[in-house]
């Protein structure tokens, strides 16, 4: 996988995630910065999708944390970057966690398997009783 992007200080928003209340303001957050860089409704959809997944895993599982929600570029390209941070208990075992249908807590199982593949670079760190990192990186189209 690529190295992620840095940041070129264009956006930065970080929101607290502890409610649902809290997803739908990161989804709004999100939705201004695809539109920011000019994504297509598709795309706009897609990094949407993935971060309410992340951020309702975020509240679930992590017990609450927060997301940084960032405009990135890499020479030409530009992008949202989402960082997802919770100091909950980790994931046991991670492989399993990112199998489609895997879940503990009675969903679909489609949060980190599905937000990868919603996303165009993903990166997950987690330490049982450390919490959870998840980066995520959706670019525009050209």
């Amino acid at each position: 996988m690529a190295a992620m992007p840095d940041l070129r200080g264009e956006r930065k928003v970080e929101l607290a995630l502890r409610s649902g209340e809290d997803v739908v303001r990161l989804r709004q957050a999100v939705r201004e910065s695809a539109l920011a860089v000019g994504f297509s409704l598709v795309d706009q959809t897609k990094v949407v999708t993935a971060a309410s997944e992340l951020g309702r895993n975020t509240i679930q599982y992590g017990g609450g944390g927060r997301v940084e929600i960032s405009i990135v570029a890499d020479g030409a390209r530009r992008g949202v970057r989402l960082e997802f941070i919770d100091q909950g208990p980790g994931i046991a075992d991670l492989k399993l966690a990112m199998t489609d249908g895997y879940t503990t807590g009675g969903g679909l199982g489609l949060g980190l398997s599905g937000a990868k593949r919603l996303s165009d670079e993903f990166e997950v760190e987690s330490s049982p009783g450390k919490g959870t990192r998840v980066v995520i990186v959706r670019w525009k189209a050209r």
